[in-house]
């Protein structure tokens, strides 16, 4: 690591989890809706546990909360709720759209910033924003029930926050030891009148016992020898003393409310929803013997406009006489460590306006941690003494193996709740930057047994595990290998050499299951850009036999390419794996060779009349023809290139001999992607799908305006198509158009697009991309940009302008507001002082005026804006 300070020291620990990462904000931010609790009938996941049912609901796979922490096995949980008096239910979760709700699919229509963490989680600080007056939760349901070409209808488009009308409320996190949790809730008044505000924190176990008979009910109850003081107590994680200061201590269990939701008698008295019908309703569901699973203290306060109020728990497992002494310089000594923390982390000739942003970036990737329980095989058949689930639409059943407990990155903790094999990955490429040991942690993880399946696929998502991700894993695992060895000045060989032999598995299963002709030409379904292709290339029209697809084979030739430079690396102290490198080698040629001969016509994936690469599709006849889509498909070859010094040839004498012998025997193979025999002058070879004169081509149309390249990146779909519709005609009418903003299709949900939105890391990876060639190329080749400017530039240049125009949504506009907000009547983004500070991080942007779309806190591959602003300024 380059960070030297005490957060650096805590993070270079053994065994973190059982000591400074033991305690996290590992709570998701939505655990109802999910495939994990979904046990209805016909896999109507979305419905089975709603918003209005969760507070009544005990979660069998995990737990929710705003703000939350709780430890790395989810055991014990903490967090706020808060009540304004006019809301019929306490504000314990944040409220969305289902994804048959909203008119772009789910939605969470809440305002809440993660702004400030600490890889380790020694401080933590989220901000939510709750309304004086009754949160507009019908309002926001029918005003949304409209079609997909208008705008969705968002909370501040209701009117509840006019005037200010509204409380700030800050939930902040420090950590005096590995087992001492301190948290302060602060709300203020931000209206022009006084208002009342109910604060609750709350501390509760998950419920573990009722589907695991070896475990009884924990217990929390009032200290005999201390004021308040809780004694929390379990077989699983031990005592605990939890210590408030005043207010009202309420009691229930953590059980279902049988009798609301089923109608039929409940377990236990004191239910899961007993708190929140005490303090709404005053009914008497609240244990008065002072004892349960589930505890909140309850302040009330009245606050005049500006007033602030705090509230003190501390979490410890040590008994303390006074636990609030020093609380206070607890918290600003963690606050300090954590600015020292990101002042070496972000170089200071960064911008401030730039280092802010890159800051929330990291925070907000670090608050998506999310403790992810999910076991197939018992959410399948049930567990040890359970009845068998009553299920028609067996989910995941061929991934009965899997068993995942463990702390994952995940995309969106509210909209994205579980994770996603490829957004994994480029998380990494982010965390590598602030926390190295959890990067390498988490690209080992999903290639464990237990997730991995046996034949050797990566699980996508848990809607369904057996969806094809594109193979971006081994460009992660080279990405943290190498920042790490130029921070730490030692590579992990060890870590690489331990994901190298799972990933040969993957790299097999690959071939075996996406190449069915055996020809290196390969397929794989959507590939994660949803909707990009004329039809869903998961279910193709009828009489369409195979899709050759430009970017699944292209991503492979960029996965060939990273076991290529992992072998070569771990060759260098042991020299068996210039055998495999070999291998590699030859298979990073035969996939460039496929690109191009294709079928009984030898079609190529490249045309050249519009220089550019398609997808072809392969009919029942035989005939073949290319899609001739001008979209990421087909950009996506770029990031096949490596750039290797030959003092590595030098060394690896063997490979060399065998790379050349190759070549000599198919010298039609090496012309395509590189030549041996030629390096630049700093002595760096060349090993890419697209050289020269194709990568001048689509470089043309990447840097057109009027195309790819707009004010705020690159579009995923070129602006030609606006006018220009791509229509094929075969077993119906399937067509594709540019569209800037939201979907218009209910494609994969319908919650993303990929007809001409910005996406953060394909940018990333077309600026990484450039980086490379220019340091092939260097200063001698300059290109057009914008092209038909006459403008000039390197391909270093180049990258940076890019980088500059993805930034600048992040950047103050003439309305004052950052380029991805959108607006409202008040103006709050751009207007209101406690508003136009606090950044978002959207799934992707409008490739036209940068607004930002989809899930609005998907730090995870959105953070990539950090990893930009701080390499373009390294430049």
């Amino acid at each position: 690591m380059k960070q030297k300070g005490p957060e650096a020291q805590r993070l270079h620990t053994e065994d973190n989890y059982r000591k400074w990462k033991q305690w996290g904000p590992y709570l998701a931010e939505r655990q109802w809706g999910t495939v994990r609790e979904d046990y209805s009938l016909y896999g109507e996941s979305w419905e089975f546990i709603d918003h209005d049912k969760a507070r009544s609901n005990a979660f069998r796979w995990g737990e929710e909360g705003i703000g939350g922490f709780c430890d790395s096995r989810e055991i014990l949980c903490m967090a706020p709720a808060f009540w304004n008096g006019k809301d019929p239910i306490l504000k314990e979760r944040l409220f969305g759209l289902t994804n048959n709700q909203g008119n772009h699919g789910e939605d969470v229509k809440e305002l809440y910033f993660h702004q400030v963490s600490t890889p380790t989680h020694s401080y933590n600080k989220y901000l939510y924003k709750y309304p004086h007056n009754a949160f507009p939760y019908s309002d926001l349901v029918d005003r949304n029930r409209r079609s997909r070409d208008e705008a969705e209808y968002e909370i501040l488009d209701t009117g509840c926050f006019k005037n200010n009308a509204y409380f700030d409320c800050y939930i902040e996190y420090a950590k005096a030891d590995v087992d001492d949790i301190l948290l302060k809730v602060t709300v203020v008044n931000r209206g022009e009148k006084a208002a009342d505000i109910h604060v609750l924190p709350h501390l509760w176990y998950r419920n573990f016992w009722k589907h695991n008979k070896r475990f009884e009910r924990p217990s929390m109850r009032l200290s005999t020898s201390q004021d308040e003081t809780v004694i929390a107590r379990s077989v699983r994680n031990g005592r605990y003393y939890f210590y408030h200061e005043g207010g009202e201590q309420l009691f229930c269990e953590n059980e279902t409310n049988n009798k609301r939701i089923y109608n039929v008698p409940n377990d236990v008295d004191y239910v899961k929803d007993g708190i929140n019908n005490h303090v709404i309703n005053g009914e008497a569901s609240v244990n008065p013997d002072k004892t349960g699973s589930k505890l909140a203290i309850w302040y009330k306060f009245s606050l005049k406009p500006g007033e602030e109020r705090s509230v003190k728990v501390r979490l410890s497992k040590d008994k303390m006489e006074s636990p609030f002494q020093g609380f206070d310089d607890i918290f600003l000594q963690r606050l300090q460590e954590c600015e020292a923390f990101y002042n070496e982390t972000i170089e200071a000739h960064v911008p401030e306006t730039h280092q802010k942003v890159a800051k929330a970036a990291f925070s907000g990737l670090l608050w998506t941690k999310q403790f992810y329980y999910y076991d197939v095989f018992k959410w399948l058949f049930g567990g040890p003494g359970e009845p068998k689930p009553d299920r028609i639409n067996l989910r995941n059943y061929s991934w009965q193996h899997l068993t995942n407990r463990h702390v994952i990155s995940m995309p969106d903790k509210w909209e994205y709740p579980w994770y996603a094999a490829w957004d994994l990955a480029f998380h990494m490429a982010s965390f590598v930057e602030i926390d190295p040991y959890f990067a390498k942690e988490q690209l080992q993880l999903v290639l464990q047994e237990n997730y991995m399946h046996p034949n050797g696929q990566i699980p996508a998502y848990e809607w369904n595990f057996s969806d094809v991700n594109p193979p971006v894993h081994s460009w992660a695992v080279w990405q943290v290998y190498e920042k790490d060895k130029e921070y730490s000045g030692k590579g992990d060989t060890r870590f690489l050499e331990t994901v190298f032999q799972k990933l040969l598995i993957n790299f097999t299963w690959w071939v075996n299951q996406k190449d069915k002709n055996g020809i290196d030409l390969f397929e794989g379904g959507f590939l994660g850009l949803d909707n990009i292709g004329v039809f869903d290339r998961n279910h193709m029209p009828p009489g369409i036999t195979r899709m050759q697809q430009a970017d699944a084979t292209s991503w492979m030739a960029m996965f060939t390419l990273n076991m290529l430079r992992m072998s070569l690396e771990l060759a260098k102290t042991n020299k068996i794996y210039e055998e495999v490198a070999a291998k590699f080698f030859r298979h990073f040629l035969n996939i460039a060779w496929a690109m191009h001969h294709i079928g009984q016509k030898d079609i190529s994936l490249w045309d050249d009349e519009d220089n550019f690469y398609y997808d072809v599709v392969e009919m029942e006849s035989g005939a073949t023809e290319r899609l001739k889509v001008r979209s990421l498909v087909g950009v996506i070859p770029m990031f096949a290139v490596e750039i290797m010094h030959e003092d590595l040839f030098e060394e690896l004498k063997k490979f060399r001999r065998k790379a050349n012998e190759i070549i000599r025997t198919r010298p039609d193979l090496a012309s395509l992607i590189s030549n041996l025999d030629h390096t630049n002058e700093e002595g760096n070879y060349l090993f890419a799908i697209m050289r020269g004169f194709r990568l001048e081509h689509l470089l043309k149309r990447l840097l057109d305006e009027d195309e790819f390249l707009s004010d705020y990146g690159i579009r995923s779909l070129s602006k030609y198509h606006e006018k220009h519709p791509f229509v094929f005609l075969y077993h119906g009418h399937h067509q594709i158009q540019y569209e800037p903003g939201e979907s218009r299709s209910n494609m994969f949900g319908g919650n993303s697009n990929w007809r001409g939105p910005i996406w953060m890391p394909l940018n990333y990876m077309i600026i990484q991309s450039l980086r490379k060639y220019y340091k092939f190329y260097g200063d001698k080749y300059t290109y057009e940009f914008p092209t038909g400017s006459g403008n000039k530039l390197t391909l270093k240049q180049i990258a940076n302008e890019l980088t500059k125009r993805l930034v600048k949504l992040f950047e103050r506009n003439e309305d004052g507001k950052y380029q991805y907000h959108s607006d409202d009547e008040n103006h709050m983004f751009a207007k209101e002082e406690h508003f136009k500070s606090e950044h978002l991080f959207y799934e992707f942007f409008d490739g036209d005026t940068g607004k930002g779309l989809g899930a609005s806190h998907q730090t995870g591959w959105t953070a990539l804006i950090a990893n930009l602003i701080m390499e373009m300024d390294e430049d």
